[in-house]
């Protein structure tokens, strides 16, 4: 039997056939005998103490079976994890229903409970709360003010923590600089909107005492450990599972106050029950990303040689941070694809009376390359050069890797200039130009825009994920993965590397994932890991599933293991392929007693891997746009992407993923912005507010690739899930700052709106 390679084969995808027709799960959709439904009353204020809370009205509701507050809670389980040290965290968080003091709009303060989500919903504008008001402050830069209101009683500031790395010498570096340039830049907040909302549903479990958990999360192993210390139970008594979850991006990897909430009162009333998010509370309570402004300086010399950097990062963590350490990714990633040899990076992470932000699509790496690239504009024009010649001047060379950043990060591997190379090359970059001259010269109302962003990113995040690969004794395989893939593709992916490893067919093989009970204990889908991590899990099982099989084939064919080998999808005696046995017919005999006595029963294999190090995939975008003179109308006119993630086992997946990594990138730079006034009231709080992309804003992406492989795991590979995000939004922005180069405009701050660009053509700010 002769198997088509399956790695690195475009094929369709395990994932969608049920999807497609209709016959997706999600959390929303189920429903169990005496089901309970959870509506909740959230609070209208940014900051304000909790006074009496009136229940009996709602209780009046037909459908209504009781209202729960916070301190109902009490004793039946803790109050939210949130960032920092753990004594110290305990006074800057609260229960799932918040009592005494709220810290943002949207925080939830109590539970109706009834028969259906209308009646629940009907009687939430019934409880009455007697709030009283206090100052506010969600602007960033006025919360690091002396006089921005505080937080959190235990401090006397808003800062939580600072972070700081310098190496080299910068003060020197900018002593003798030919220019220094300067440039406040803001990394706007941002939603997830990811298609399906969060929801949850809890039910008791007879035969542990404990709960069976459904939730929209992409961490089933984590949210189920979390869980278990919140609510006091045993972990082995809570099985989480996430069924199909539409979309994630981050926002769904933590876990948040409705599923302990859910979760306590499933288990306090011993009957099932469910909440599911509306598109309102996504807004006001599903984590928001980005939320940073930078303070970027540049020490050159004539050249554009960057001799020194000093980046001071602000960063929003919002009311309660799940993770406080976004902007220190930032950090890790400050001197972004460049060789700088003095750096002085500094972050300071700062409490607002917002909602919590925490990781969105890149996570702090979007956030610095957005700084990086737009810097390497800015030192393109003040050196009179083409911004690809100041690129090709800073890029850290191919003999210098492994390369230790400044801040501290170990890249793996990398060819920069390559990479930029061949986007040139794609793009016909000479030829944009060309055009862009002869706009120019004639003068025309449509403005061109050529933007370049070569960024480089970390991902493969450990400590370790895990996989079981089970060959069953009809031949047919079974992968179960501990990752938990809501949309990557990774089921597809994995299927494909256990074809090729082991000699089954593509089709024989199902993988199963995001189940506790069923699954190996995993760390979850997050941080472009999936593959690179849980990918090599399933490569490293297969390989020895493949090993234990030769082993009985040479037992079948009375030969010796040394001298049998897999090829050609079967295994054979080394040069007599007539001699050989399919998985199959193996699987068959290994669940039988005819085997050696040092073979022992069965055709699976468990494999825990620990990545030694982080992996850096790269890439180098090319946005081209067309702006109205007249109305500041920006329009995507084409786009190139040039990504390298090292060798792609499904090149389809790893197109898809960069379709929508470009998408949400582009949005940040042209759309997309969440916005509270002085007050802490969210005016973009809903999607008649808050504008995303539509199939109308994107041209067909031009794609290519560079494939440099790391040596940090077995396949190769590098993460892509979030790397075209990362690229796409400096991309687009130095493409509209090209467009309005004869304007004399330096910088605008995003989301680029037709509004900004018109302003800033019409009054030539810079």
């Amino acid at each position: 039997m002769v198997l088509r390679s399956m790695i690195g084969a475009h094929v369709k995808r395990k994932e969608d056939p049920h999807l497609i027709t209709g016959k997706g799960i999600y959390v929303g959709d189920l429903t169990l005998p005496g089901m309970r439904y959870v509506a909740l009353v959230r609070s209208p204020f940014a900051h304000a103490n909790i006074g009496s809370i009136d229940t009996s009205a709602a209780l009046q509701r037909p459908g209504v079976v009781a209202v729960i507050t916070g301190k109902d809670l009490i004793g039946q389980c803790e109050p939210m994890p949130v960032a920092g040290d753990d004594d110290v965290a305990k006074l800057r968080t609260h229960y799932p229903l918040s009592i005494d003091r709220v810290r943002h709009v949207g925080e939830a303060v109590a539970a109706v409970i009834a028969t259906s989500p209308e009646a629940a919903e009907d009687a939430l504008d019934d409880v009455l709360i007697d709030w009283e008001t206090l100052p506010a402050v969600a602007d960033l830069a006025q919360a690091v003010s002396n006089d921005a209101p505080v937080i959190f009683d235990d401090m006397t500031s808003n800062i939580e923590h600072i972070w700081e790395r310098m190496k080299g010498d910068v003060d020197g570096a900018f002593a003798r600089a030919w220019r220094v340039l300067k440039q406040r830049m803001v990394s706007q907040k941002l939603s997830g909107v990811s298609m399906e909302g969060r929801a949850v549903l809890a039910t008791p479990d007879p035969a542990s005492g404990g709960l069976t958990v459904w939730s929209s999360t992409q961490i089933p192993h984590g949210l189920r450990t979390e869980l278990a210390k919140s609510l006091h139970l045993p972990e082995n008594s809570i099985r989480v599972i996430a069924p199909d979850v539409g979309g994630g991006f981050g926002v769904k990897g933590a876990m948040y106050p409705e599923e302990v909430l859910i979760c306590a009162l499933a288990h306090r009333f011993q009957a099932p029950f469910r909440w599911v998010e509306t598109r309102l509370e996504h807004m006001q309570a599903t984590t928001h990303g980005r939320s940073q402004f930078a303070d970027v300086e540049a020490a050159i010399d004539s050249a554009g040689k960057v001799l020194g950097l000093r980046m001071y990062v602000v960063g929003d963590l919002g009311a309660y941070p799940p993770i406080a350490i976004i902007p220190e990714l930032t950090g890790l990633m400050a001197s972004g694809t460049y060789d700088i040899p003095a750096v002085d990076f500094k972050a300071t992470c700062v409490y607002t009376n917002t909602l919590a932000v925490a990781a969105y699509r890149g996570a702090g790496r979007p956030e610095a390359a957005y700084y990086l690239e737009r810097l390497m504009e800015l030192i393109a024009a003040e050196v009179g050069i083409d911004s690809t010649e100041v690129r090709r001047r800073n890029f850290i060379r191919p003999d210098q890797f492994p390369y230790k950043t400044p801040t501290g990060s170990l890249y793996d591997s990398g060819e920069y200039e390559k990479n930029l190379t061949k986007a040139l090359e794609v793009s016909n970059y000479a030829g944009l130009r060309a055009e862009q001259a002869r706009r120019r010269a004639e003068n025309s109302n449509m403005l061109i825009g050529i933007g370049i962003a070569s960024y480089v990113e970390i991902c493969g995040f450990g400590p370790y994920e895990s996989a079981v690969v089970r060959v069953e004794p009809s031949g047919t395989v079974t992968v179960y993965t501990g990752t938990s893939p809501h949309g990557q593709g990774g089921q597809t992916t994995m299927a494909q590397i256990v074809a090729d490893h082991i000699g089954v067919d593509f089709d024989k093989i199902v993988v199963k994932h995001s189940d506790t009970a069923t699954m190996p204990m995993g760390v979850g889908t997050f941080g472009s890991r999936g593959l690179a991590v849980g990918g090599s899990a399933v490569m490293n099982a297969s390989v020895e599933v493949r090993d234990k099989a030769r082993q009985i084939a040479a037992h079948m064919l009375e030969a010796a293991a040394e001298d049998v080998e897999f090829a050609n999808g079967q295994y054979q005696v080394k040069g007599a392929p007539d001699r050989g046995l399919s998985l199959a017919q193996i699987a068959k005999r290994a669940y039988t007693d005819d085997l050696p006595n040092n073979i022992s029963t069965g055709l699976e294999a468990t494999n825990f891997f620990r990545p030694p190090e982080t992996v850096f995939p790269f890439g180098t975008h090319v946005a081209v746009v067309e702006i109205d003179r007249e109305t500041g109308i920006t329009q995507l006119r084409r786009y190139f992407s040039v990504d390298d993630c090292g060798p792609r086992i499904s090149p389809m997946i790893v197109e898809g993923q960069i379709h929508g990594g470009l998408a949400q990138g582009i949005g940040q730079a042209l759309l997309e912005e969440v916005i509270y006034d002085s007050e802490g009231q969210l005016l973009t709080g809903s999607l008649m507010d808050y504008a995303i992309p539509r199939a109308d804003t994107f041209p067909q992406f031009v794609l290519s690739k560079t494939e440099t492989p790391t040596p940090h795991n077995p396949l190769g590979a590098k993460g892509i899930g979030e790397a075209a995000t990362i690229g796409s939004t400096p991309a687009v922005v130095n493409a509209v700052m090209d467009a309005l180069q004869p304007f004399g405009v330096k910088h605008i701050d995003m989301p680029l709106t037709p509004q900004k660009i018109w302003r800033a053509m019409t009054n030539g700010k810079a």
